[in-house]
């Protein structure tokens, strides 16, 4: 297949633009800085159209992945640009695959797993998860007490999900990809950060413990992807949602242990949240990023037979720890 990678020049993108090149597909990532890799990267901005046009007409599939990173304070500047990363090339590319003369069979794009609520109760599913409440909906149910900083990132998913589906496209099936932390062992990647801070001697319960977290191994990620892009269809009975989740999303507590043990360390200091708030604040993060319970389901996935190779936190800490190790 020829596939094309918006926004592919992320640790995600990389990881999958190298997979995808390695099974024997032609891969092109479009990038605001492009540089040299084993797959062609093209030059664009997210914004307008340019020379890369071209291979959106030839492509057989888009996988969308643009988006700046949250991992930062949610001033208005960064919120206006994390919304901007995302929507407007998303909107971009629904016009130009909506004039195209030979569009695209299959269009994924990445959403965001936070777009569910705040859960502690039980696991969200593709089904009949709860989205958590957008701004305009503040003060209408209980979860109105949650930080307002919540509500934006649900907004930013609902935005970005909105902007993927607005336009008529009757040649292509397009999937939001509900991703939720994809753990890599690559340089700079969230399991890094994760186990430099374990290492240290700082991986004990963050905040409460009780918040869930979800998550996915890359392997099992790309995996994912490989099925999408032969079965895209299976999305029709969600209206085109699935979660890339592992089925497993243990709470932070438990969590921060399994990583001791993947890494063999046996300390790790707790950070109470009245401790951690001002710290997150000093190193410019968001607290809604270690607070808010993620526990999403891959229900679809499951329905259709999908066999994750790491569905348990356990296995695939001490896979990713050890391939670390190595690198």
């Amino acid at each position: 297949m020829r596939i094309l990678i918006p926004g592919g020049s992320g640790q995600v993108g990389r990881v999958l633009a190298r997979h995808l090149t390695e099974a024997g597909h032609q891969v092109t990532v479009l990038s605001r800085n492009p540089e040299p890799a084993p797959w062609q990267t093209l030059q664009w901005d997210g914004i307008t159209e340019g020379p890369w046009v071209s291979e959106l007409h030839r492509a057989d599939a888009v996988i969308g992945l643009s988006g700046r990173i949250v991992n930062t304070r949610y001033t208005p500047k960064h919120r206006r640009e994390i919304l901007d990363s995302r929507i407007l090339p998303t909107q971009l590319l629904g016009k130009l695959i909506a004039a195209s003369p030979t569009p695209p069979r299959i269009w994924l794009n990445a959403s965001t797993a936070t777009i569910y609520r705040d859960a502690h109760d039980h696991a969200q599913d593709e089904f009949d998860g709860e989205l958590g409440d957008r701004p305009f909906e503040r003060g209408k149910r209980e979860s109105a007490s949650l930080p307002e900083t919540y509500s934006f990132s649900v907004d930013v998913g609902a935005q970005w999900e909105e902007a993927l589906f607005a336009e008529t496209l009757p040649h292509t099936q397009r999937v939001a990809l509900r991703t939720s932390l994809v753990m890599s062992p690559s340089p700079g990647s969230v399991f890094a950060v994760f186990s430099r801070i374990t290492r240290l001697g700082l991986g004990g319960t963050q905040g409460s413990g009780e918040q869930h977290v979800s998550w996915m191994h890359e392997l099992d990620f790309i995996r994912a992807i490989n099925l999408l892009l032969t079965r895209p269809e299976i999305t029709e009975e969600t209206g085109g949602i699935i979660n890339l989740a592992a089925p497993e999303a243990p709470i932070n507590r438990r969590f921060m242990r399994t990583l001791r043990r993947a890494w063999h360390m046996p300390i790790g200091l707790p950070a109470p949240e009245f401790l951690m708030r001002p710290a997150l604040w000093a190193i410019r993060t968001e607290p809604e990023l270690v607070f808010k319970s993620r526990w999403v389901s891959p229900a679809l996935l499951l329905k259709h037979g999908f066999q994750f190779r790491f569905p348990d936190w356990q296995s695939a800490a001490t896979d990713l720890a050890a391939r670390l190790k190595k690198s």
